[in-house]
């Protein structure tokens, strides 16, 4: 009786899911379908410029990444879906954990997309890279005393330490990049350790946190970059910079947005095309600079905000790490409290 229940619940959220997302109207031959949980700003400049350059019509959706994909399991081989974008590794293997991507032989993917950043059997590609790095608050004199992830445990940062909810895949990716480095005693003590030195509780956001460090509240938070980009675009006078921690030893943490080809693409050959175009050097800067992100394409020129924040060393660790072990980076997070 039980599991009957909980079937019909399961059912039940899955019809939820598929009304409150847009309706979609059949492709064509010459179209490529994505669902995407990049924002629409982000992606509809890039897929309008395909459009213009090949004749490729591009039609796409914009949602949440877990209704996302389970609008593309609910609708299983009558997807219309031929690609499957998101932001996040963690995300990226879920998608492919579900048996949603299929694996994409292309010589140009593998070579625009660093090894590291992109799927170990190619059912997905990042193509863009954020950086989850440390930003500080110049006024608060700790310039000098920032160094590791780790050392943020440390009880000189008692009361100083702002950090965006755990319940966000962005900080259980970096909790599980933790858990790969160090095991999980180890990182679990990290953690532990940046629980008891908030200034405050965990934000709803990263533009949160970096709002209650430069009004003094913390002195450092954890974010991604291009969160601190939009930030001082707006509010160019905040005492705020960007620190670039564990140069010494494992690099910044590094996270991908990207994409895969759905199992049940209609249109396999036209989506691959499209993934080789957006991961090349026409496409890249855009892609990367509309969000003041890293492009995945070592060939292509940085934004230039974001080649004012200096250079770095970056984790080599494959992202795919972090869908592997985002479920134990989880039961950590809330062993420790961190909320």
């Amino acid at each position: 009786m039980k599991e009957e229940k909980m079937s019909k619940r399961i059912i039940s959220v899955v019809m939820l899911v598929l009304m409150t997302l847009p309706a979609y109207v059949a492709a064509g031959d010459d179209t490529v379908v994505v669902y995407s949980a990049r924002k629409e700003h982000l992606i509809k400049p890039l897929f309008e410029q395909y459009t213009d350059a090949t004749g490729v019509e591009v039609k796409f959706i914009t949602g949440k990444a877990g209704a996302l994909l389970e609008r593309i399991k609910a609708e299983g081989a009558n997807t219309p879906a031929d690609i499957f974008m998101t932001v996040d590794a963690g995300n990226l293997w879920q998608a492919a954990q579900a048996g949603v991507l299929q694996s994409t032989g292309s010589a140009r993917l593998e070579e625009n997309v660093p090894a590291h950043l992109r799927d170990l059997e190619n059912r997905w590609f990042g193509l863009s890279v954020r950086a989850r790095t440390l930003v500080y608050n110049t006024e608060a004199g700790v310039a000098d005393k920032l160094t590791t992830y780790e050392d943020l445990a440390t009880r000189q940062w008692q009361s100083k330490l702002v950090l965006r909810t755990s319940k966000k895949v962005y900080n259980q990716s970096l909790v599980a990049s933790l858990i790969a480095q160090h095991g999980v005693e180890k990182a679990e003590v990290t953690v532990r350790g940046w629980v008891e030195n908030l200034a405050i509780d965990p934000t709803s956001n990263d533009t949160k946190a970096l709002k209650a460090v430069a009004a003094g509240i913390g002195d450092v938070a954890i974010v991604n970059t291009y969160y601190f980009g939009r930030l001082m675009k707006k509010s160019p006078d905040l005492p705020l910079a960007i620190f670039w921690p564990n140069q010494q030893s494992t690099g910044v943490h590094v996270n991908v947005s990207g994409a895969g080809v759905t199992k049940y693409a209609k249109h396999e050959d036209a989506a691959v095309k499209l993934l080789e175009w957006l991961s090349g050097v026409e496409a890249q800067e855009q892609f990367a600079g509309l969000n003041m992100e890293y492009p995945v394409n070592e060939r292509v020129d940085l934004h230039p905000v974001v080649e004012k924040w200096g250079t770095f060393s970056s984790n080599s660790m494959n992202v795919a790490k972090y869908g592997e072990l985002q479920a134990e980076a989880i039961k950590l997070m809330d062993r420790v409290g961190y909320k």
